[in-house]
């Protein structure tokens, strides 16, 4: 159980974070359709009710769908579209499907179960295919969620990002070849840390192909290698993001993502950064040479001049400039939509001030010479007043929510005050690529208050309350009759009170998850806000909630990446030991203590273990002659320990108590990547 519990976290570490139809075909001009009224059998969807269907018509009043600028740089530089983009896996699985968007185009109107702000944004992703950014750049996109770029040198290419799965990325590169012939790849880049952005590596080179990161730059160029650049604190930041709570952000990324819904009217769309999450192979090359300043290289006749961005939309990511193409690279700092200080599948909150601040040196640097932007996901923007115009609205976008929030918190008001208050200047709000498709205002305001105050909103009623389970109990105990309840909250149902009713069913559903009921209207409740939702992940979300409280626990239909060996030896030694220490029950392991010394023939590294009250204690660089044992072996059988895996320990060295070795590992518990979200 330990062994098949550590695999599955291991499979899904990079599987976060974490789908159109195809060509250039357009639908008629966005209306509201006339409202369903039909009945549905029990346990579907139901139909956008009147008041969603209103909700979702006041928008034509709120935006100007008469500009359709955002969508002449989606097209723009179309070289080839494919009639249809449909990838598998060499097994036959679907990796990645656009043709499943095709139903957009089938539609003469936009139905009143899709925000038609969201609508717009999922034909504009839906857009796949080859497209020149200028003469000698170019960009595959629609064939994963992010996109790859193809930079021409004096005598061959680099590529900046390489999509999430290699399915994904063999065929992107198929497509360049198919119109510039056989690629001659002279460098690979990767703008950040996050899994859609290096995960396609192998469809694109393979590990021998790489240079080798013990020579300096100018060997690994003479080699003839390819060399893999990334920004300082890549690798560290590509394995660890989602390790610590890795089991925990696979099962919630199920709902940012919408991997259990299928794409249509009433389902998943796209979620501002692209069509959705590819469920092909991911891999992993290690960096050959880290950018760790604002420096100057180049690689093949093209110079670069790289800007880091530490601490933006990653925690370790990088812009670049070609003064060649008078064309600036920036990264996922700017996307053509509002992007996540935290994002929904959970992960440390971002600095709104620094991710502004960067926006603006980069204008700074590089604005007055810079012709077309481009980036990892979505379009590009061309000439330099626009561009100065796209990067300066997008900075103050970020910065305002940074400062507006903190205004509000220091008047006194609490993060969910503040997430109902705010709301972006009328300039900022009208501007078709900082709307809320993948962050929302809402909880980046959220991210902002916990960067800064935390949780607690000093009310000390809110200190220490009952989990949600006992105070459903509760309730339904003070509110007597559920029958009554329910009635209650159907009348507020059929007023377009949804908010109200999904919480209230909650709570029923806590008190008791046995009141289908209940989880039916909670999952009415639900289905017209995810309408409603002009943020796709939110859609996602509230949809996946639906669903569930249909149908039950479906985390075994959640698609989603699969890892590949490299990820798991690229965990430093310390990483493996956290995991183990993060994976032991603590509580069950407080009487028996162990110690022992770690020495790691491969890579010169040494550690005191000690296990105190439960609690896995390390320290590196030392050992002691009082422990229990003293254990030599290499990095991957480190690993093999971890996993329990005794019968690969072959050259492994014992010096001392023996059973040390399985000590190590006997408390860490199962994890469970199948827990409940939507009931307790």
């Amino acid at each position: 159980m330990k062994k098949r519990s550590i695999s599955i976290l291991l499979a899904l570490i990079l599987a976060l974070g974490l789908l159109g139809g195809c060509g250039t075909s357009q639908p008629a001009e966005p209306e509201p359709a006339a409202k369903t009224t039909e009945a549905v059998e029990p346990g579907t969807p139901t139909p956008a009710t009147e008041a969603t269907a209103q909700a979702n018509a006041a928008w034509y009043d709120a935006l100007d769908f008469d500009d359709e600028s955002e969508k002449e740089n989606a097209l723009r530089g179309l070289i080839e579209a494919p009639e249809s983009l449909v990838i598998y896996d060499e097994n036959g699985k679907e990796v990645w499907n656009v043709d499943a968007y095709s139903f957009m185009d089938e539609l003469e109107t936009i139905p009143d179960s899709i925000n038609p702000s969201l609508w717009r944004n999922t034909l504009y992703n839906s857009y796949a295919g080859l497209f020149e950014v200028c003469n000698g750049i170019y960009q595959v996109r629609g064939y994963d969620m992010a996109n790859a770029t193809f930079i021409r040198t004096d005598n061959g290419w680099i590529v900046f990002d390489v999509l999430m799965c290699s399915e994904d990325m063999e065929q992107a590169k198929a497509l360049m070849e198919k119109h510039f012939g056989e690629l001659d790849i002279k460098a690979v880049l990767y703008s950040h840390s996050h899994v859609d952005h290096y995960g396609g590596i192998l469809g694109l080179i393979d590990k021998e192909d790489a240079a080798d990161p013990s020579l300096s730059l100018a060997e690994q160029l003479a080699s003839g290698k390819v060399v893999i650049l990334a920004p300082e604190g890549f690798l560290e930041h590509a394995v660890s993001e989602n390790v610590y709570a890795g089991v925990a952000m696979a099962r919630r990324a199920m709902y940012q993502y919408g991997t259990m819904l299928t794409p249509g009217e009433t389902g998943k769309l796209a979620m501002g950064i692209g069509l959705g999450q590819s469920v092909g192979h991911t891999g992993l090359v290690a960096p050959t040479y880290d950018v760790t300043e604002n420096e100057t290289i180049t690689i093949d006749g093209l110079e670069i001049q790289f800007q880091l961005t530490p601490g933006t939309e990653a925690p370790a990511e990088m812009n670049a400039y070609f003064p060649q193409y008078r064309a600036l690279w920036l990264a996922e700092n700017c996307t053509g939509t509002m992007h996540n200080l935290y994002t929904l599948r959970g992960a440390e909150v971002r600095d709104a001030s620094a991710w502004a601040s960067y926006i603006l040196e980069a204008e700074m640097l590089f604005g007055d010479e810079t012709d077309v932007v481009f980036q990892s996901h979505n379009w590009p923007h061309w000439d330099t007043e626009n561009i100065k115009t796209y990067m300066e609205n997008t900075a103050a976008a970020y910065q305002f929510i940074h400062d507006q929030t903190l205004h509000y918190a220091n008047m006194g008001y609490t993060s969910n005050e503040i997430a109902n208050m705010i709301k972006l200047p009328d300039a900022l709000n009208k501007v078709w690529y900082t709307r809320q498709y993948y962050g929302t205002l809402s909880h980046n305001a959220k991210a902002v208050y916990q960067k800064y105050l935390g949780w607690y909103d000093a009310n000390p009623v809110n200190l220490n309350p009952l989990s949600p389970e006992d105070t459903a109990k509760k309730w339904v105990e003070y509110l007597g009759d559920t029958d009554a309840v329910l009635e209650k909250a159907r009348q507020d149902y059929d007023k377009g009170e949804y908010q109200w009713v999904a919480q209230v069913t909650k709570e029923l559903v806590f008190a008791d998850p046995s009141n289908q009921d209940a989880r039916n209207l909670c999952a009415d409740a639900l289905e017209q806000l995810g309408y409603q939702a002009e943020s796709g992940t939110w859609r996602n979300a509230y949809l996946s909630g639906a669903l569930e409280l249909r149908e039950g626990n479906l985390a075994e239909t959640g698609r989603a990446a699969a890892a590949s060996e490299d990820n798991r030896l690229s965990m430093t030694a310390e990483m493996m030991l956290d995991y183990i220490r993060i994976c032991t029950d603590s509580e069950a392991a407080q009487n028996s203590p162990l110690s022992l010394n770690l020495i790691l023939t491969d890579t010169g590294e040494s550690f005191f273990i000690k296990r105190v009250s439960g609690v896995l204690l390390y320290c590196k660089g030392v050992t002691d002659e009082s422990a229990d044992a003293t254990v030599t072996c290499t990095k991957l059988q480190l690993l093999n320990i971890m996993l329990g895996n005794h019968d690969l320990l072959e050259g492994t060295t014992v010096e001392g108590d023996a059973s040390v070795v399985e000590g190590l590992p006997k408390f860490m518990t199962p994890m469970v990547p199948t827990f409940n979200i939507i009931e307790p």
